[in-house]
């Protein structure tokens, strides 16, 4: 494995494209103030994060909340448009598109949203919904919709006749259900995943998991995968990347950020995570408790984002932003315990 413009790739990804390549995504939204209500700052939500997702693998994306996650996500969707970088897709630049230009893009690239009852329109029936993306994006007959959503819902578990019902007769890990049958109708590529179970009952968290994993052997999907729960992460994910105050702190496999996790603040999440009883696969972790808040994104620390809250923290950590890189093979880290 080699590192290319601070990103992990393998001899086999060499040769092969990446699915979707993010190159110095960064997204700064203005903050106005006074009379005329001018331009005063910039809240750094996403600064400066290059990375690659492959075909067929799931990159974790795992941080705070307020750290910029779910942004980076609409970003790569270009919900939002970024303010720098480039976002290729497939081989495609489509972060300057118009909407008109990246339509036909749409179909390849899905979200599954966090809360699926906000996401659902509860006036539209369960089949109303799901093929809504088909009359939008294709010119199929009623009866082909009809028997597509069908299909798709029989593959998330769920029965034909629930298609007419409306979101609200569900429970909430059926709604979750009917929101992954609706992101995947089109048969997209890739598809982001923000927080799809952080709003579900523990018991049922497993089962879409579960559900979500054997889909993406099924149909071939490509998962960018947003949690705060590192518990989540390890159980989908290939790769994992640590996000904080809007840029990648740690990037590895998933053995490697549980078995020897190297930034301060990859060691505080993870000893965070609750174990129950002996595990011999679960390394024995010191609680590490992190001293106040996350930092305001529109007036971040100088050099270091995260020293204030470092127990490790040293004068350079103050004066200069470390960047991502190769600290061991496979293994990037920015942190200046390591350089």
């Amino acid at each position: 494995m080699t590192e290319k413009e601070g990103i992990l790739v393998t001899d086999k990804q060499e040769i092969e494209q990446p699915l979707l390549h993010a190159k110095n995504i960064k997204k700064y939204f203005p903050i106005k103030g006074g009379i005329l209500k001018r331009t005063i700052g910039q809240l750094k939500a996403v600064d400066d994060i290059s990375f690659h997702v492959y075909e067929g693998e799931t990159l974790g994306v795992v941080g705070e909340s307020g750290s910029g996650k779910s942004t980076l996500g609409r970003v790569l969707l270009r919900l939002l448009d970024p303010t720098a970088g480039q976002i290729i897709f497939n081989s495609v630049d489509i972060s300057t598109m118009a909407n008109r230009e990246i339509r036909p893009f749409r179909k390849d690239m899905q979200i599954i949203f966090q809360d699926p009852f906000a996401s659902l329109n509860s006036k539209m029936s369960v089949e109303e919904l799901i093929e809504e993306p088909l009359v939008i994006q294709q010119q199929l007959p009623k009866s082909e919709r009809r028997k597509r959503v069908i299909d798709m819902l029989e593959k998330v578990g769920l029965r034909a006749s629930d298609r007419l019902k409306y979101p609200h007769e569900f429970s909430g890990g059926q709604r979750q259900r009917i929101s992954i049958a609706r992101a995947l109708i089109m048969e997209p590529k890739f598809v982001i995943c923000d927080e799809p179970v952080s709003a579900l009952d523990v018991s049922i968290q497993s089962q879409v998991l579960n559900l979500m994993k054997d889909l993406q052997d099924d149909l071939g999907l490509t998962y960018l995968f947003i949690a705060h729960d590192l518990s989540v992460i390890k159980h989908i994910s290939d790769r994992v990347a640590v996000m904080y105050l809007g840029r990648f702190v740690e990037l590895t496999s998933k053995e490697k950020i549980y078995e020897n996790p190297l930034h301060p603040y990859t060691q505080a999440l993870l000893s965070a995570v609750p174990v129950i009883g002996i595990d011999d696969e679960e390394p024995n972790r010191d609680k590490i408790i992190l001293k106040g808040d996350l930092p305001n994104p529109a007036d971040p620390p100088t050099g270091c984002a995260f020293r204030t809250r470092c127990p490790h923290a040293f004068d350079r950590c103050a004066v200069e932003r470390p960047n991502l890189v190769e600290i061991e093979k496979d293994h990037l880290v920015a942190c200046h315990l390591y350089s």
